[in-house]
């Protein structure tokens, strides 16, 4: 089958994957309910939960599905690993320890924001240091640095745990395993995700030829340390986006891409905009579940990424 099938079928999917998440709730609403509602008419209550609740989740799980994915797109042809993703290089670890020192702190959630982000930036900006020194771009010591550093982070954040109190805990785990209940900045997280997306399938040409290793893309032209460090730069920039919008959220930006592979897409031009849905897609359906099985406790979205994911992979790769 075409990538054009496949676009058409996760278009479709984005689709309904939107629709299931504003019918879906501790307040179930027909779909002529939420159609009446996004144009303010029908029951003042259904227009309320629509407007203020639920369409800004749904928006943000999906665009965070989408900057979760893209990333890992660009992560995977920057360190020619199909199993890389958006966290492997210590940017959530960093952000991971600002943002549950600050709520060990009492902070806020506009301080803990600025804190996952300050965090994110002192990560990206040691991994850049140390693994692309004196003007030497090693793509191996890029990638040792930030296990490295994830690893470090992964012990802090165990410390900062162990020292919070029991409202704490339950608060720092909901922003480990992902939370979206409180989407910030979600106009300027849907401004990264088009512009990046559109820029990386604007040259997914080199994105394939780089793909292909770094001597094949040094004969054929192309200023491989350059691309390495936009790729670089582009992925921390789209990860941290995806962190401000729903915390640590894992799995999307692994198998994302992955998924898209397994049905035979590696050419970037399409592998771009059918992992951005199908990632968006996915964590729609995720967060949906997460909101709703339990109404009205909410459980962590990152813990439906992996229940709905694995099973998802592991029935991919026995077909292909």
């Amino acid at each position: 089958m075409s990538p054009r099938f496949f676009f058409f079928l996760l278009l479709c999917a984005a689709a309904l994957s939107l629709g299931f998440g504003l019918v879906s709730g501790s307040l179930p609403l027909a779909p002529g309910e939420v159609w009446s509602a996004l144009f303010g008419r029908g029951d003042s209550a259904a227009v309320e939960v629509l407007w203020q609740l639920r369409l800004p989740r749904v928006l943000a799980a999906f665009c965070c599905g989408g900057l979760l994915a893209l990333s890992g797109v660009l992560l995977q042809a920057l360190l020619r690993n199909p199993l890389a993703d958006p966290y492997i290089l210590g940017i959530s670890g960093g952000a991971s320890a600002g943002a549950l020192s600050a709520m060990l702190l009492g902070a806020g959630l506009a301080a803990v924001q600025l804190a996952s982000f300050a965090g994110a930036l002192l990560a990206i900006v040691a991994v850049f240091g140390l693994g692309f020194r004196h003007g030497e771009r090693n793509i191996y010591r890029l990638l040792l640095t930030g296990v490295v550093l994830s690893a470090g982070c992964g012990a802090l954040v165990s410390l900062l745990l162990a020292l919070a109190q029991g409202e704490q805990v339950k608060g720092m785990l909901f922003w480990l395993m992902g939370d979206l209940s409180h989407p910030e900045g979600l106009p300027f997280a849907w401004i990264v995700l088009l512009v990046f997306g559109l820029c990386a399938t604007l040259y997914s040409g080199g994105l394939d030829v780089l793909a292909g290793g770094q001597g094949k893309a040094a004969a054929l032209g192309l200023a491989v340390g350059r691309w390495q460090v936009a790729l670089y730069f582009a992925a921390a920039a789209l990860t941290v986006a995806a962190l401000q919008l729903g915390g640590a959220i894992g799995f999307v930006g692994l198998m994302m891409p992955h998924a898209v592979r397994l049905l035979g897409i590696s050419a970037h031009r399409w592998l771009i905009p059918l992992s951005v849905l199908l990632g968006g897609s996915f964590l729609v359906l995720a967060d949906t579940l997460a909101r709703t099985l339990w109404s009205p406790l909410q459980l962590p979205v990152g813990v439906f990424t992996a229940l709905l994911g694995v099973p998802f992979l592991l029935w991919l790769l026995g077909k292909r």
